[in-house]
């Protein structure tokens, strides 16, 4: 985000497009997504193209507006996303974000980020305004500038579509904006369960670089299983490891294809997934492959998802250890492994995106 968009950006005036937001009825909406450069393994990204897709096969027009500094051009990016499996197959047209603005037949603008709510903001076009959320980010910092700057952007009266219900609620209590979510879902063609037998492993979601996935907090409590079981192996998947001291026998997983990703989902028990912030997909795909996913206990991820077969747990390294130990000792491993995989066949992203649809079109009605 630039000093000049913050400075520009006067949040306690509405916006002209807020106080007075175009209605439209037609079917066909021109829609700017404004967001920073994708790269090829950014999972909010690779959501956010989800829901492109969704538009346009909703019978939308899509345009994406590159906001920030990048070495790659609207040209590179667009190449990246087409030949990308990680990403969807998209008609949206790609350019830069510039002191121009969005073109003039843009009827609605999609915020993706608390940085690109800001030129949003600012932008001149009287097209609706929206607010693609995927997590709370003002949690992303420390107390301070970036903080209060992030958190301000939910002040800014666009119509929030939140990742889940946590954060619908959240911003819609605390901060009174207008919001609707869509619901997670698991790709059936990427996470299946294929074992019915023996269950041996364990899956750590590992992210060093990310503060709000714990883990610190996940390697104290696999240390604990490690002792009681040094015969269960290990595996931490999420980002690269090297150069990070692990405490214990582990098998780092690293640039994992999807499908070689559910051949290790279905070696494990059990999978340990936190999330200090909004909740993570992954339990939703660990159930999908009949892994019984472990969570920490907070609104933030029981608001997004109450499936029985999600194992919250108090976040105490112990606690969460001992959690993860019965569920490898338990009996009942293959038939609740079953319950898991079956209690998710219909959460499906066609769902979601039925959701995100009704929202949008509902809001441009409205």
């Amino acid at each position: 985000m630039s000093w000049a968009d913050a400075i520009a950006v006067d949040w306690t005036k509405p916006h002209p497009a807020v106080e007075h937001p175009l209605r439209v009825e037609a079917n066909q909406v021109t829609v700017a997504w404004i967001m920073s450069p994708p790269g090829l393994g950014s999972g909010g990204h690779q959501n956010i193209f989800r829901f492109i897709k969704v538009l346009e096969d909703a019978g939308h027009t899509v345009r994406v507006y590159l906001y920030g500094d990048s070495e790659y051009g609207p040209a590179e990016v667009a190449s990246m996303v087409a030949e990308s499996s990680s990403y969807p197959t998209v008609a949206a047209s790609f350019e830069r974000l510039t002191d121009q603005g969005v073109a003039s037949d843009v009827t609605a603008i999609v915020a993706t980020s608390w940085e690109t709510a800001y030129p949003s903001f600012r932008d001149g076009s009287p097209a609706r305004r929206f607010y693609f959320v995927q997590d709370f980010e003002p949690w992303f910092y420390p107390v301070g500038s970036a903080s209060v700057l992030a958190e301000n952007t939910y002040r800014f009266g666009f119509t929030g579509i939140t990742a889940g219900r946590w954060l619908a609620e959240k911003l819609r209590t605390e901060y009174g904006m207008p919001t609707h979510h869509y619901d997670f879902g698991a790709d059936p063609t990427s996470y299946f369960r294929t074992t019915a037998g023996a269950r041996d492993e364990v899956f750590f979601y590992a992210r060093p670089s990310t503060d709000r996935r714990g883990f610190e907090l996940g390697l104290m409590a696999l240390q604990l299983v490690a002792q009681q079981r040094p015969d269960v192996t290990i595996n931490l998947a999420g980002e690269s490891l090297r150069g990070i001291e692990i405490p214990f026998e582990h098998v780092s997983l690293s640039g994992l294809s999807l499908e070689q990703l559910n051949t290790v989902y279905n070696r494990c028990a059990t999978g340990l997934v936190l999330s200090l912030t909004n909740m993570s997909l992954l339990p939703l795909e660990l159930l999908a492959a009949g892994v019984i996913p472990v969570v920490n206990d907070a609104p933030n991820n029981r608001l997004v998802s109450d499936n029985p077969f999600i194992d919250y747990v108090a976040l105490s390294p112990r606690a969460v250890a001992d959690r993860m130990l019965a569920i490898l000792e338990s009996a009942d491993l293959s038939v609740n492994s079953a319950a898991a995989a079956a209690s998710v066949a219909a959460s499906t992203w066609d769902g979601a995106a039925a959701q995100f649809v009704e929202a949008f079109e509902g809001s441009m009605r409205d």
